[in-house]
């Protein structure tokens, strides 16, 4: 799936590569982050997509002001949750 953002103001605007590298990347998170507050990929997916840790997106996560917890989510699932964390920094640990 390709991503197109056309608007005509931001046409005529010429940037160095490096400037042009770093708008794409911060477009491409926030998109991410879009679909991840929705519901719609998971903090793991989102880390595979943008190419960082779980942790780097749970970081990212609160710099876009989304929420850790999935309110749909059980007792049970929460816990399970935990647990992956708690393995993911005990091998980072290591």
């Amino acid at each position: 799936m390709a991503l197109i953002i056309s608007d005509e103001q931001l046409e005529n605007i010429e940037l160095p590569a490096e400037v042009q590298q770093k708008a794409l990347q911060k477009a491409k998170e926030g998109y991410v982050m879009i679909l991840l507050e929705a519901g719609e990929i998971t903090s793991s997916r989102a880390g595979k997509i943008l190419g960082v840790s779980r942790l780097e997106v749970i970081e990212m996560m609160k710099q876009w002001g989304i929420s850790l917890f999935d309110d749909s989510q059980d007792l049970e699932e929460l816990a399970r949750e935990v647990e992956q964390a708690e393995l993911m920094l005990q091998q980072q640990e290591s």
